[in-house]
């Protein structure tokens, strides 16, 4: 099957201004992200690696700075209408777009430098093991320390880490940026030590082609809209999303996600001087 990572990445963050060419350990965050995608594409065959940003306003303003960037530093980039309204949106926007045709597009978001690569290997790999799915993403099973840390960051940035609801079926019955379940009997549960009930979904995204022609297409989701997940609209429609289960390579903090303030900033800094670089 023919792949292709699209890296959609915004200069205008509400949360967080300039977020994709601020500096995370003496690179751009969306050069590491752009990294990662690069390395995954060398390893596998049929795979390819693209940046999408949104119409410059001004020459030298907002996301020209992003093209800039990404001209300087060989990496291809492709420019895509202001009126996507999410990063899928963004990535269908090049998928349309494309000469041929991928039978898998993955959204990498460019605000998520600490994405290990096998995640994404992981994803891609899901539609050959289980060839019904149309939508797979990643989340990771948070031991007790993990969701202390979790809670702990949403203090800072209560929209920073989304929790997911799995079924028997391997399928996400919700998501949402609360903790989710809430668990009675806590503190009893905790002291057996192992693995919490709570899964961290990890911002990563892999549909089928004809999947993400049916999100482009749909009306945002009544609970997309307050929740602000676009993974939301395809459960609102009634299209199964595939987890797909990962851990964490030795040092990783399961409670990190991608950078989406700059208090993420500081945590994520901390913690690759802590446990090395994803890619050595």
């Amino acid at each position: 099957m023919k792949s292709l990572i699209v890296i959609p990445a915004r200069f205008g963050s509400k949360r967080f201004p300039g977020k994709p060419l601020a500096e995370l350990c003496g690179k751009a965050i969306l050069q590491r992200v752009w990294e990662i995608a690069d390395a995954v594409c060398r390893s596998r065959d049929n795979c390819e690696a693209v940046v999408a940003t949104e119409e410059p306003s001004a020459p030298g303003e907002g996301s020209a700075k992003i093209i800039e960037f990404c001209e300087k530093h060989n990496i291809p980039v492709e420019i895509t209408p202001d009126s996507c309204r999410s990063g899928s949106d963004r990535v269908w926007a090049v998928a349309v777009n494309r000469k041929e045709r991928p039978d898998i597009l993955l959204n990498l978001q460019g605000d998520n430098p600490l994405c290990p690569p096998q995640f994404i290997s992981a994803l891609l790999d899901a539609f050959e093991e289980h060839p019904e799915t149309q939508v797979a993403t990643p989340c990771t099973r948070l031991d007790w320390a993990a969701l202390a840390a979790l809670r702990e960051s949403k203090k800072d940035s209560p929209f920073s880490g989304t929790t997911v609801i799995v079924g028997a079926d391997g399928n996400a019955k919700w998501f949402s940026k609360n903790i989710i379940p809430a668990i009675r009997g806590e503190e009893k549960l905790a002291v057996a030590g192992g693995f919490s009930p709570v899964r961290r979904h990890v911002g990563l995204y892999a549909y089928k082609f004809a999947a993400l022609a049916y999100f482009s297409q749909a009306p945002l989701g009544e609970y997309e809209k307050f929740e602000q997940l676009e993974q939301l609209r395809f459960i609102e429609n009634g299209i199964p999303v595939r987890m797909v289960d990962v851990t964490y390579p030795a040092g990783y903090d399961a409670a990190t996600s991608g950078v989406d303030s700059p208090e993420d900033l500081v945590r994520a800094e901390r913690l690759i001087r802590q446990a090395g670089e994803l890619l050595k």
